[in-house]
């Protein structure tokens, strides 16, 4: 005699095995979290999304103004020997039209102030104040090279297009911060990123370390932050903080 399937329960077990399988392979999202959002605008009319995170307002884009606080221009250097050489403000446009400018140090440095009136650049502090919200600790907050656990998850912002996948590595970006990874350009004047997004991203912040400034580094292959401080005519990213 002929054993029949019954089909009803036949796809019931199917569909619960392909949601299971499926899940598998996605990190579990942290609990739903309300995040208290803005907006501010540069000289340039940029607009910007902001977030509070912890007792601090972010910006959640990198900045892309082309003009310092009094209305005067920045200079944007091309050339990867004038960019080397050069030891006063400059920026120039990355290699993706979503991840703002690249500035040298320099820029932060100038009087003339960057940053648009009612915000600055952060230091190394705040910095620090903002991983520690994230859930780094107050020893590995002070530590250099790759610290805490999956600070850098939470700042990432989601989407294979920002972030590249690595084994265990996610873009939670449960803080809100919507880092994105459109890399740097180098002393050199060449850019870090040759095959565009999805692999690091770099920020400033206003602290020197002798001759050289701290900074804050995202990598695709790791979940936390790494914390150093390199030469100044390096090309970064800013984000500015409220005053």
């Amino acid at each position: 005699m002929k054993k029949y399937i019954n089909k009803s329960v036949f796809f019931q077990v199917l569909f619960a095995f392909t949601i299971i399988t499926f899940n598998g392979c996605e990190k579990d999202d942290p609990a739903a979290k309300i995040l208290e959002t803005g907006t501010m605008t540069d000289l340039d009319g940029n607009s910007y999304k902001t977030v509070k995170i912890g007792n601090q307002w972010w910006m959640s884009e990198n900045l892309k103004v082309t003009k310092f606080r009094n209305g005067m221009p920045l200079l944007k250097v091309e050339s990867n020997e004038l960019w080397k050489e050069k030891k006063s403000s400059a920026c120039n446009y990355n290699n993706s039209a979503t991840a703002g400018i690249l500035y040298n140090y320099y820029v932060i440095d100038d009087t003339n102030k960057i940053a648009p009136a009612g915000w600055h650049i952060p230091s190394d502090e705040e910095w620090k104040q903002l991983e520690k919200e994230l859930g780094m600790s107050a020893t590995d907050v002070e530590k250099l090279n790759w610290r805490g656990t999956n600070e850098g998850e939470k700042l990432k912002k989601e989407g294979f297009q920002y972030w590249r996948s690595y084994t265990d590595v996610w873009a939670t970006n449960e803080s809100g911060f919507s880092a994105i990874s459109d890399g740097c350009r180098m002393f050199s004047g060449e850019f870090s990123n040759p095959n565009g997004p999805g692999f690091m991203g770099f920020w400033w912040t206003s602290s020197i370390n002798g001759d050289e400034a701290w900074y804050r580094h995202l990598d695709y292959k790791n979940a936390n932050v790494f914390r150093f401080y390199g030469p100044k005519n390096y090309g970064f990213s800013i984000r500015c903080v409220k005053d």
